[in-house]
């Protein structure tokens, strides 16, 4: 009979920490998906990922254009799947809770801030936050689920944050995280590009924004050892020159 200890984290437990690009400079009108219809479907992906396994666990990062912070930690969270007097699920409350404090602090930085300032997500600092959560769980002890990070960007690259983003994807790359990225801005991300391709992770750009969630589950929520035989979808092709 296998030990509990050797069965607590099998090969198909995961750690995805996800970062949420928040941008309003990027969610505004003429974007063809809002921000709440974006925040529904992570939602759900979320919700989706923790039902799969229930020693899954999920981290969610959101990244403003000024700072970026952890929003969401299930493993702090151990009703996440409960619910609040029957009206909403603990997971939503809390995560929709931290982010609406997060975007009022993101944009009084900005008001701070003179207006010059680069209206890109940031994403190196999110990356770096992702990396330094999953180093803490690898010393935490022999057993921890396998952790990717999950981008879901819709800002275009920043051409300052070039050096900060690649020091963070050949971190990845050496403490092999993939770095799975899920695009949908008008153009590709050459940053997300190479970071999923360096990183082993899966680039997809959704040609139809409207089914977003089914994306998300069927790409994404893919363990590390199901891809081993799973077909998953390629980029044709990777931009990697310098910005």
């Amino acid at each position: 009979m296998t030990s509990v200890p050797s069965k607590l984290y099998s090969d198909d437990v995961s750690l995805v920490v996800v970062l949420l690009d928040t941008n309003p400079f990027f969610w505004t009108p003429p974007s063809s998906l809002s921000f709440c219809q974006f925040l529904s479907h992570v939602l759900a992906f979320v919700n989706s990922i923790l039902l799969l396994n229930q020693l899954n666990q999920v981290v969610v990062i959101a990244s403003g254009y000024n700072t970026c912070d952890y929003i969401y930690d299930s493993s702090s969270d151990a009703s996440q799947l409960g619910s609040e007097d029957g009206r909403m699920p603990s997971l939503y409350s809390n995560l929709l809770q931290k982010l609406e404090e997060f975007m009022i602090k993101d944009e009084k930085l900005g008001k701070e801030q003179s207006q010059r300032a680069i209206k890109s997500s940031l994403l190196s600092g999110s990356l770096s936050m992702a990396l330094c959560y999953i180093q803490r769980v690898f010393r935490s002890g022999p057993l921890h689920p396998q952790p990717r990070i999950l981008c879901l960007q819709g800002s275009p690259d920043g051409p300052e944050q070039y050096v900060a983003v690649m020091n963070a994807i050949f971190s990845a790359q050496r403490s092999m995280v993939p770095i799975d990225s899920c695009y949908v801005g008008a153009h590709n991300s050459a940053f997300l590009q190479q970071a999923s391709y360096i990183t082993g992770g899966v680039y997809v750009k959704p040609q139809h924004l409207d089914g977003l969630f089914q994306y998300l589950t069927t790409v994404f929520a893919t363990d590390l050892h199901s891809r081993s035989f799973i077909q998953l979808p390629r980029p044709a092709g990777v931009d990697f020159r310098a910005s």
